[in-house]
């Protein structure tokens, strides 16, 4: 099968009260803003430094003299006195309260109580202003405020796609790829699979050249806009932002003339996400996030099936594009495989984007935009403002000069989840794909417009979900990790008992199963709810595949969620044994 792109608290420090004044001369802790509060640190010998009261008159005597109604409030945990001031005071006032203080010999140190602001600031690349998908709160997706806490330092996100054309405002944040295209004459740069991922353009000289209704078109450079999007440098003044700018890229190149095969595609994630490929080096960077803004029309296949668990086995998060076809992603490949974070996308006002792909296997929207409206002629660009800008090149066939240029397409949503998932993974390094995926979907906002037909959880929102992944752990799964053998032509179960759950399952329930088995199209494996319904988890499928290792997604919202959850399995041949080593519900 052949696949296209689918482009379309604030804290305040305090210093330990010392025997001897700050070195800093009074100058320099002179109040600049409006004041609350002081700070003062007594010296040790000071009735001051360790009573209360004593903290209390002094400060009373001391606001006084320089006519305000000065108060001690509390110690603080470095020992040293908070005085209020009888609410916020202009500097020069404060500093007549200050001057009172210093000049008292028990007094090793008075400050104001100054406040302190989250450290990002707006980037000063040129263009993002024109980011709207960044920043703006009707439909942006909230990503400064994420880079308080984490930029994606560490992380590598592999772009499967056309490969890499010279950027400036990428080279810097840029891994050694591999060039998977086993066929020439789509290659287009001489040979088969090699180790330079450069895009060599993906343009069509004449209509039909691809296929039955392939029209003529020029080179897209579609890896390099995907990759800007992700991780583009970022305050370096010039160009776009990328979302998670401390990370790196990793160009996998699976598509050029005619776009590309299953069979390279398969083998680009198994590489990109640390597997082994035959007459392929080893990866050196495995890449913890895989961005696909790729597919093709039918139901997912048992080798992209069986790469994508390998990959998310090893721990990679697999982000896939919906589809453009304004039609149900469950017909299409990859987006209707399992294990993956499944993105639809969104135009400026918060609507699903007219083209964009829906459905129930729909995981999470993000920005993808429209370079015009639904009702405009196909092919004219009438809104560039409202579509995704990111890194690009101006050749038509042949790479030429660096630019910038909006493109439209669920194609350019995916990056924005995959760049939010290296986020998470350096926030916190322990999460997995499945604790990446569910972080996603319950932080996830509203859109501010409608979806027909189902976009997920809703508006992937970045600083809502870093913040949840760094300030509490993930929610722990329930688990039997007791091993249960699995003989031929038998049928076992493994139970989980769930308590401490209010209502119903959600319609996302996650269930992890770890089955060892030397031949899978044996299998048939179910979920069973306390109620004894059945969920077909697998079905006989994967032939003489070894091993199910995924996270299947259950819609068990008519179930209640506290009782006895089992997972059965049946073996209905002879030859291959094995046994259930683990699995897990994660609500």
């Amino acid at each position: 099968m052949s696949v296209t792109l689918l482009a379309g608290t604030a804290t305040a420090s305090v210093a330990v009260a010392s025997e001897t004044p700050a070195a800093a001369p009074a100058a320099a802790l002179a109040p600049t803003a409006p004041v609350e509060n002081l700070i003062v640190g007594y010296k040790s010998s000071a009735s001051e430094a360790s009573s209360n009261s004593a903290a209390a008159d002094d400060a009373t005597a001391k606001g006084k003299k320089a006519g305000k109604k000065a108060k001690f409030d509390r110690r603080l945990g470095t020992g040293a006195a908070l005085v209020n001031l009888g609410g916020t005071v202009a500097p020069a006032e404060a500093a007549d309260v200050m001057a009172q203080f210093r000049a008292d010999p028990d007094v090793a140190y008075v400050e104001p109580d100054t406040r302190a602001y989250a450290t990002a600031v707006t980037p000063n690349d040129t263009e993002y202003a024109k980011q709207w998908d960044l920043f703006e709160s009707t439909a942006g997706m909230n990503v400064p405020a994420a880079w308080d806490k984490t930029t994606g330092s560490g992380v590598t996100v592999a772009v499967i796609d056309t490969g890499y054309v010279a950027h400036s405002d990428l080279a810097s944040n840029t891994v050694a790829g591999y060039d998977f295209i086993s066929t020439a004459s789509y290659a287009r740069d001489g040979g088969g699979r090699d180790s330079n991922p450069a895009d060599e353009g993906d343009w069509n000289a004449t209509d039909g050249e691809c296929g039955v209704g392939s029209k003529a078109s020029n080179s897209s450079w579609h890896g390099t806009h995907v990759a800007g999007t992700i991780a583009a440098a970022t305050n370096n003044s010039k160009g776009v932002a990328g979302i998670a700018y401390g990370a790196k890229v990793q160009h996998v190149r699976v598509l050029g003339k005619c776009g590309g095969s299953t069979s390279d595609i398969v083998d680009a994630i198994t590489w990109a996400s640390g597997g082994s490929v035959a007459g392929v080096p080893a990866n050196a960077t495995p890449a913890k996030v895989i961005n696909m803004s790729l597919g093709g029309p039918g139901a997912c296949g048992t080798s992209y099936q069986n790469a994508i668990n390998a990959a998310v086995a090893r721990g990679t998060t697999v982000v896939v594009a919906a589809g453009n076809s304004n039609a149900d992603a469950a017909g299409y490949s990859p987006a209707s495989c399992n294990n993956v974070i499944n993105v639809a996308a969104s135009n400026r006002a918060g609507d699903r984007s007219y083209y964009s792909n829906y459905g129930s296997i729909i995981d999470i929207a993000a920005p993808g935009g429209e370079t015009r409206r639904a009702t405009d002629t196909p092919g004219t660009v009438t809104t560039p403002e409202n579509a995704i800008l990111s890194t690009l090149n101006a050749g038509t066939t042949t790479p030429g000069a660096e630019i910038y240029k909006p493109y439209q397409g669920t194609s350019m949503a995916a990056p924005h989840v995959a760049g939010l998932a290296a986020l998470l993974k350096s926030a916190n390094s322990a999460l997995t794909p499945a604790q990446i995926e569910t972080a996603i979907k319950n932080n996830a906002r509203p859109l501010a417009g409608t979806c027909t037909g189902g976009c997920g959880a809703g508006l992937a929102d970045a600083a809502a979900t870093v913040a949840a992944v760094t300030s509490t752990p993930p929610a722990p799964a329930f688990e039997n990790t007791t091993d249960v053998t699995i003989s031929d032509n038998t049928t076992v179960e493994s139970p989980i008992t769930v308590t401490g759950k209010t209502g119903n399952a959600p319609a996302a329930l996650k269930v992890g199963v770890n089955v060892v088995h030397t031949y899978i199209g044996d299998l048939k494996v179910d979920l069973i709810a306390p109620d004894g319904s059945v969920y077909t988890l697998h079905n006989r499928t994967g032939s003489g595949t070894d091993n199910i290792n995924q996270v299947y997604t259950v819609n068990a919202s008519s179930e209640v969620a506290n009782g006895t959850w089992k997972l059965r399995v049946n073996d209905n041949a002879g030859g291959d044994t094995g046994k259930i080593d683990s699995w897990n519900l994660t609500f």
